[in-house]
């Protein structure tokens, strides 16, 4: 095992707890298990992390921050439905490829006193907060209330990634689900 220096440790942490949320899910997440994983005293973690919840709070953190990134990335794209479908289909990848930091991510930014982790999640959904508003001012969407439009779209995008976390969909359907989906959603949505 390497040694951790001091900003060393803590990215070490970070990524051995993610894979290990990946594997073997929250509930088996440990400090102590971590520590004796990268090989350090089961006390070194705690300099980093006082405690287990301080430690999934940095996850969720880290999460929001990469699916951020993420979506930006796919919101590269200068024309509007290619960017919505790329955005969709980025944010519906990282919730099948990573079901279990997202359930995370979206409890620990609901549980009181996580305000570090609800901010961590803002750009994100102001991104997503400004697709539709970038619709509704191109008139691909109808006027009013962006909230309530985006919660559609975020409901399908959720909908198709429980189908395809659950087995009920093939992953290599994804694609021309995501076409379809936005589809429906822009026509659905769109100006009466």
């Amino acid at each position: 095992m390497p040694p951790y220096h001091h900003g060393q440790l803590r990215s070490a942490l970070l990524d051995a707890a993610e894979k290990s949320l990946r594997e073997q899910g929250v509930e088996q997440l440990s400090l102590r298990e971590l520590a004796r994983e990268l090989g350090v005293s089961h006390a070194a973690p705690r300099r980093h992390f006082p405690d287990r919840q301080a430690l999934l709070d940095a996850l969720a953190e880290a999460g929001f921050e990469r699916l951020h990134a993420e979506l930006r990335a796919a919101a590269a794209t200068p024309d509007y439905v290619p960017r919505v479908e790329a955005v969709v289909g980025a944010y519906i990848r990282f919730a099948t490829e990573d079901a279990a930091l997202l359930e995370l991510m979206f409890t620990g930014k609901h549980r009181p006193g996580a305000e570090r982790v609800a901010a961590a999640a803002e750009p994100a959904f102001a991104l997503m907060n400004d697709l539709i508003v970038q619709g509704q001012a191109e008139g691909r969407l109808a006027a009013g209330d962006p909230g309530r439009i985006g919660v559609v779209m975020f409901a399908t995008m959720q909908g198709i990634a429980a189908l395809l976390n659950g087995g009920l969909v093939e992953p290599e359907l994804l694609d021309g689900l995501v076409e379809t989906a936005v589809d429906q959603f822009l026509r659905g949505a769109g100006p009466r």
